[in-house]
């Protein structure tokens, strides 16, 4: 099995701590037209974009973490300090301890980083040459080499890929021997973004099951982003939202769903040709006698719901379940995009 990550290697329970951190690009303004051509040359306009706004946050050793947040919101961005590639304008990053700008060579010895529209491997060599070319150039020792490469071919299912050349894999194969190779080196810390993306139903099964198992059983600490907010559900105990820049949500994925006022999933079954009509209920869907409702539960009791159901003829059965998280983060963006009201 994959080493275990170690338990005294950073002196607090902490493995990631980012506090009051702010980062701008500049952005150039192109004026297309034959007059602004000249003025682009002249006179260049700018403008100033704040991708994160004095984000605080920290992340225990061992934690599961989703990321979220609408597109430009400042998720690549974050895991992109945290990885030492960008340098923040202003607040501190510690990543197990160290300066992810100042250690970064350190750093990545002990952390791995994937992101799902790049790729590590050598693209006209095969697979099994990659992974021999990081353990010459990361100076795995043969010992670690040999089992973890023994362990991730075994649990992702690649030995059939070893031999294969990178560019005749498929996204999910890919994607399978880039997290193997990420894993040589028995990272404590993995930072992924988007790893899910243009996955299959059967690729994305195997990634999810992957970073569930060496996150419960060897204690590697996970920060995933994705779009895919079941996937994100499924997978991590707690969520990070970032909105325009800011932290706008930390807490469990039940804490998010009570944020929203308890989104709920009505299904009503009805004899044939009967319709239920129930108020405070949004249909979204029927079919053969099935109707589906959206229902807000701070807005009607489970109580009245249930009344009113019981005052109907012709219900065969009624089941109540949770919302699909999607609709959920939905709420949230809707919510977020709507103008504030001033004080």
């Amino acid at each position: 099995m994959l080493n275990k990550a170690p338990t005294d290697m950073y002196p607090t329970d902490s493995a990631v701590s980012i506090n009051n951190v702010t980062k701008t690009f500049i952005q150039w303004q192109r004026d297309n037209t034959k007059k602004g051509l000249i003025r682009n040359l002249i006179k260049p306009e700018k403008r100033k974009i704040v991708a994160l706004d004095n984000v605080s946050f920290e992340v225990k050793k061992g934690e599961f973490v989703a990321y979220a947040g609408p597109n430009g919101a400042g998720k690549s961005t974050t895991m992109k300090l945290l990885a030492g590639m960008l340098l923040p304008n202003s607040g501190d990053i510690s990543v197990l301890s160290l300066s992810p700008q100042k250690q970064r060579r350190l750093l990545m010895q002990r952390i791995g980083v994937l992101f799902g529209n790049r790729t590590e491997l050598w693209w006209d060599h095969p697979v099994i040459q990659s992974f021999e070319w990081k353990k010459v150039v990361w100076g795995i020792p043969d010992e670690i080499y040999k089992r973890n490469l023994k362990d991730v071919v075994e649990l992702l299912d690649i030995g059939d890929l070893l031999k294969t050349f990178a560019r005749e894999l498929s996204l999910g194969q890919r994607m399978r021997a880039d997290l193997a190779m990420m894993l040589l080196h028995s990272p404590e810390l993995i930072l992924l973004d988007e790893p899910t993306l243009g996955l299959d139903v059967v690729a994305k099964r195997q990634m999810i099951d992957f970073l569930k198992r060496i996150n419960q059983e060897n204690g590697v600490t996970i920060i995933v982003t994705s779009h895919d907010m079941d996937d994100l559900e499924e997978m991590a105990q707690r969520i990070l939202m970032i909105s325009s820049g800011r932290i706008a949500f930390d807490g469990s994925f039940n804490d998010l769903r009570s944020v929203t006022g308890n989104l709920t999933r009505l299904v009503v079954t009805m004899d044939r040709g009967l319709v239920p009509q129930i108020q405070n209920a949004r249909l979204i869907s029927s079919k053969n006698g099935m109707f589906e409702y959206d229902v807000d539960l701070a807005q009607i009791p489970v109580k009245d719901l249930l009344d009113q159901l019981s005052t109907l003829e012709g219900v065969r059965d009624v089941e109540i379940k949770k919302a699909p998280i999607e609709q959920v983060i939905a709420r949230l963006y809707r919510d977020w995009s709507l103008p504030k009201e001033r004080g």
